[in-house]
């Protein structure tokens, strides 16, 4: 659920608050509106809406170990990789390179090359998107709970870069219990030599 972001207007007297999404404003001028003023901006901070000129980067975007410009991203990444990866997109089922690929080797992440996936751990999991039942261990994959579109889901994304590489659901069939639904086209492919001449 979205909240208001509530805010004092640059320049206005103490007794005057508005709130972005109101339709208007209120000018307060009895200790009765002070009073019921204060009990609305309780009633707003301890429900989500944010009071002050807090920047949205104080706390609400993490930072990765890996950080670039959205132009630097854009230039880059395809215009369909910047969507997903950078936009949490998705890709058509049944389209993406990696769905039914099942070479030996690793899946990295196609906006930083961390890789993230074993060819062991792949499986058809006839969704249309390339299936895992296991991130590689390390902490290479993180996990953020999803309100959008309706629904409670688990995004997963690169650890190191914030990549959007799909969201992990626990119906997998295998013994973890696990099913990693991740889009192709966050994901980039080394085979068990390229993978040995890298390192």
């Amino acid at each position: 659920q979205k909240y208001p972001r509530c805010h004092f207007p640059t320049g206005a007297p103490k007794d005057f608050v508005a709130c972005g999404n109101m339709g208007g404003s209120c000018g307060l001028s009895t200790p009765m509106k002070q009073l019921l003023l204060g009990v609305f901006l309780v009633a707003v901070t301890t429900t989500g809406c944010r009071v002050s000129n807090k920047s949205k980067t104080d706390s609400d975007v993490e930072k990765y170990p890996i950080e670039r410009s959205e132009a630097e991203w854009r230039a880059q990444l395809s215009p369909e990789q910047y969507r997903i990866l950078r936009e949490k997109g998705t890709e058509y089922p049944g389209t993406g390179e990696y769905n039914l690929h099942f070479k030996e080797g690793t899946y990295t992440c196609a906006g930083c090359g961390t890789e993230l996936f074993s060819s062991e751990s792949k499986f058809d999991g006839h969704c249309g998107w390339p299936s895992f039942d296991a991130a590689l261990a390390g902490g290479r994959v993180q996990e953020h709970r999803d309100l959008s579109h309706g629904m409670i889901r688990t995004e997963i994304l690169c650890a190191q870069c914030g990549g959007h590489l799909g969201h992990v659901f626990p119906d997998g069939p295998t013994e973890t219990g696990l099913r990693y639904c991740v889009n192709s086209l966050s994901l980039e492919f080394q085979t068990v030599n390229d993978s040995t001449s890298a390192k």
